[in-house]
């Protein structure tokens, strides 16, 4: 019996998803989590095989969720998202989740992916991989990325520079060619389209 964790901040999606693979007669669903920090505390509670996260949760993301679950547990991750950015790919294969899928999937195809990770493969959905290789590199330095990181936790110029070590005028800086660089009028819409590509 293969062990699921099911962590989706939308009640409904989750909900049915849990219902629909708990049909499965080699699957059974432990736990369910609404939140990043909820799928973490409920892993460690229950220790699932596979722990299936919502890309988007908050308040951190599904990614971050899956990269502290897999640091103290040997359950596989499989990432769950409705906005497939090839850069957050990338990134989750790199921190060793085991699936990457769409919402779009069905739930008798999760079912089978489910199945697969746990026999030991891996599984990204092949429209997801292929436009993370025809993908552009981010034109941001890395700097920028660190300005843009910290934006997005609603901190002010003050707040942003006084966590990186920096001067207001130089975070003001960064902010502003980031924005001219992605083209975006605010330093939020800034931050938000850096998250949107997966560069941070």
């Amino acid at each position: 019996m293969i062990r699921l964790l099911i962590a989706d901040d939308e009640d409904l999606l989750r909900s049915a998803l849990a219902a629909l693979l708990s049909l499965e007669d080699d699957l059974t669903v432990v736990a369910e989590a609404a939140s990043s920090i909820d799928a973490i505390r409920l892993a460690r509670e229950h220790r699932p095989d596979i722990a299936v996260l919502d890309l988007e949760m908050p308040p951190t993301d599904g990614l971050r969720a899956g990269e502290e679950i897999r640091a103290e547990l040997p359950t596989q991750i499989i990432l769950v998202t409705r906005h497939a950015r090839p850069a957050v790919l990338r990134r989750a294969l790199s921190a060793g989740v085991r699936g990457f899928v769409p919402k779009t999937t069905q739930a008798t195809r999760l079912a089978e992916i489910i199945r697969d990770v746990a026999a030991g493969r891996r599984y990204v959905d092949p429209d997801i991989a292929a436009s993370a290789l025809t993908e552009d590199d981010c034109p941001l330095s890395d700097r920028e990325l660190e300005v843009l990181r910290v934006t997005r936790t609603g901190a002010s110029v003050v707040e942003i520079a006084a966590e990186i070590h920096l001067a207001p005028g130089t975070v003001r800086n960064y902010l502003s060619a980031a924005m001219s660089k992605l083209g975006t009028p605010t330093r939020h819409a800034a931050a938000h389209h850096a998250w949107q590509q997966g560069w941070i």
